[in-house]
């Protein structure tokens, strides 16, 4: 699925001024990640067709040149701490295809969770037509997690329906009780360990992208509802957000392509 941003592009943009714009809004200097935040792989200098997307994988890659893209930007780039240096085997065949088209990798990680605007977590919120939310510190980082508290209560069921709507997608149900939901406190991707935080924050419903064995546990013995709503469907719309950002201040065209993960 692509969607690409109304009109024809007015102007094209240096790849040093997105870099800068990017840089500016998200201040990535100021946290300390998983991966390098930012530039990652370097292509053309001049972007006219910026395509966005959760994470550079082959498929994506392909989409997006097929699109016409000068610049990526992505929420899951490469480099990850402890992984392997070598660029070889299927991340040397990412690279290469970037290095072949001389198009730009572009990667925000926590930067993109957690910003007030741009962010992951608020822009969750948004589509799952919450009340305005307001950030939550968790593992430390303020914005890692974001607060909403229902006007009226609902029942589990109905909540659940309410997030199925929004993401397009089921998400998987764990009761931690038989109390409605009312007070919500939500992590994108991979925050399932976080529940624990929630509870003590006194949410009564916590959801995020993902689920362990142990988080079924903890969400019966913690008396809080939990729902797995998908770390790839939970991370769609920071990006698609900065993306369009970008394009209307540096006028450039934008693009988001879509590759569905169930995970």
């Amino acid at each position: 699925m692509r969607k690409p941003s109304a009109g024809a592009p007015s102007s094209m943009a240096m790849l040093s001024t997105l870099i800068r714009q990017l840089d500016a809004w998200l201040q990535p200097a100021a946290l300390t990640d998983y991966a390098p935040n930012g530039l990652q792989v370097e292509g053309r200098a001049e972007v006219t067709h910026l395509v966005t997307g959760v994470t550079a994988s082959q498929r994506f890659l392909e989409r997006a040149l097929a699109a016409g893209a000068d610049a990526l930007l992505v929420h899951h780039g490469y480099f990850w701490k402890g992984e392997p240096a070598p660029i070889v085997g299927m991340k040397g065949r990412r690279i290469a295809t970037l290095l072949r088209a001389d198009v730009s990798l572009l990667a925000y990680h926590l930067p993109l969770d957690v910003h007030p605007e741009f962010g992951n977590n608020v822009r969750l919120g948004q589509v799952l037509c919450l009340p305005p939310s307001r950030p939550v510190t968790l593992a430390g980082l303020e914005g890692l997690g974001r607060e909403s508290a229902l006007a009226v209560p609902e029942r589990l069921p109905d909540f659940a329906v309410r997030v199925a709507r929004g993401l397009e997608r089921e998400p998987l149900v764990v009761a931690g009780g038989d109390h409605p939901v009312q007070r919500v406190i939500w992590c994108t991707g991979g925050g399932q360990d976080f529940i624990h935080q929630a509870a003590a924050l006194g949410a009564d419903t916590y959801i995020s992208g993902e689920i362990s064995e142990r988080t079924t546990h903890a969400a019966r013995e913690l008396g809080v509802h939990y729902l797995c709503a998908g770390h790839h469907a939970t991370e769609r719309y920071g990006v698609q957000a900065l993306g369009a950002a970008l394009a209307e201040h540096l006028g450039v065209a934008h693009t988001y392509v879509e590759v569905d993960n169930p995970a």
